[in-house]
């Protein structure tokens, strides 16, 4: 009985672990499509102001102004680079905690085999003993009407 304790045991800190690991891995997934979701702004964004940069353009715009707009269209494109790292990173970092709720998913369903498999053992221990026990009192109430 103290294997079936030991594994339950086992079990209910697997079963933890997993449920960690499960949150950590829907938070590292947010942190994706929040990623994402802000590299589409930025994509957005950059896109817009390079239509202003053509519409000041076609109405006649300073060089010192183009100037100003190409520098920003610049920064743009660097937080656009940026943002598309961090969003590597973040996938990185999902697929990460993705296989170690595998691996906890894993050795959780490994202990409830385990349990399972003592429980089936026992039973057929048990089974065992009542067919012996029936056996016996059969070979005795044998014994005794024959005498």
């Amino acid at each position: 009985m103290s294997t079936m304790s030991a594994l339950e045991t086992l079990i209910d800190l697997a079963q933890r672990e997993s449920d960690a690991c499960a949150k950590r891995l829907a938070a590292a997934m947010k942190a994706v499509e929040d990623a994402e979701q802000k590299l589409q702004m930025l994509h957005g964004y950059r896109d817009d102001y390079a239509n202003r940069l053509d519409a000041a353009m076609v109405a006649g715009i300073t060089p010192f102004a183009r100037q100003n707009f190409v520098a920003f269209l610049d920064k743009l494109d660097a937080a656009v680079n940026g943002q598309a790292e961090v969003i590597q990173h973040a996938q990185r970092k999902a697929e990460k905690e993705k296989k170690a709720w595998q691996e906890s998913e894993r050795k959780r369903l490994s202990y409830r085999t385990l349990t399972e498999r003592a429980a089936a053992q026992a039973l057929a221990l048990d089974n065992k003993r009542d067919q012996k026990m029936m056996d016996d009192y059969a070979a005795r109430s044998a014994r005794r009407n024959s005498n």
